[in-house]
């Protein structure tokens, strides 16, 4: 499958390039796809970020330089971008569980993780129920926070901005402006060129003062619903991402995708998922890269 090929290209670009800085927009857009979106589909395909991949294949290189005799682990660091000594220490050891210089003496124990290689799996045996929905544009009203560039820590910073909106009554506040669809609190991921933020918002005709307002452009949507926990709907995702879209008969829009939290007790939630989308304009592509 072509979108298969293209991931496999994309990797073949970083095995390409470890020795210098990794131009993550062009890895993505050889996988055909925005930044946000090849993160997300690499992290939930493998487990790890692609920063995390990137680390994980340099420290791999690293050891296997740091075995030749007469070598210093000063030029090994400076070999694959680390000015500071100190750095490179806490990222080897991060993987091997011990000092570069401890790495230089025989039978020292280390890791190797070899380059990635995306194949077809099976998959698909569980029914993915979805509708697919196409909306005028609506204005959504809430609060932001910056997206960062690496994933993983997006994974502790959006629960603790729920948390603190709950606690100082946001959330309360919100409810109050609500009064157009989607219905529930919004988790409202914008990932373009310019900016990569997350909302937690409503959609609403309103305005207050302190709170942000952000237009969501007419688009058409895959609607997938849940129940259960915030895991289940991070799992939800995954399965859509890796499982539903690739053989969808659609390709991502590059539109912001929404969390909606219809009940949102975080040991009961009742949500959807909703995934902008396009048709394929054949059957060969996977991604739709709008910028």
């Amino acid at each position: 499958m072509e979108w298969i090929e293209r991931l496999n290209s994309s990797v073949e670009y970083i095995e390409n390039h470890l020795l210098e800085k990794i131009d993550y927009e062009k890895v993505a857009e050889i996988a055909n796809c925005p930044a946000y979106h090849f993160q997300r589909m690499f992290f939930y395909m493998t487990n790890i970020s692609v920063s995390e991949y990137v680390r994980r294949r340099r420290m791999s290189l690293a050891a296997v330089d740091l075995q030749e005799v007469g070598i210093k682990v000063i030029d090994v660091a400076l070999k694959y971008g680390y000015d500071s000594p100190t750095a490179f220490n806490r990222a080897f050891q991060s993987i091997h569980g011990i000092a570069p210089s401890l790495a230089k003496k025989e039978n020292a124990i280390l890791k190797s993780f070899p380059a990635l290689k995306f194949s077809v799996s099976v998959q698909g045996m569980e029914e993915i129920n979805f509708r697919i929905e196409t909306k005028e544009a609506f204005q959504i009203v809430g609060i932001s926070c910056p997206l960062s560039k690496v994933l993983e820590e997006n994974f502790a910073r959006i629960p603790h901005e729920w948390d603190t909106a709950l606690e100082n009554g946001t959330l309360s506040e919100l409810y109050g402006l609500m009064n157009n669809k989607p219905e529930g609190l919004l988790g409202v991921s914008v990932h373009n060129r310019k900016e990569w933020k997350y909302f937690i918002a409503v959609s609403s005709t309103e305005h207050r003062d302190g709170f942000e307002k952000y237009d969501i452009p007419i688009a058409t949507w895959a609607v997938f619903s849940g129940r259960g926990t915030n895991v289940s709907l991070q799992d939800l995702e995954r399965r859509v991402i890796t499982e539903w879209l690739p053989t969808s008969g659609y390709e991502y829009a590059e539109i912001p995708d929404i969390e909606v939290y219809i009940k949102a007790d975080p040991k009961d939630v009742i949500y959807e998922y909703w995934l902008p989308v396009v048709k394929k304009e054949n059957n060969s592509g996977y991604i739709n890269n709008q910028s």
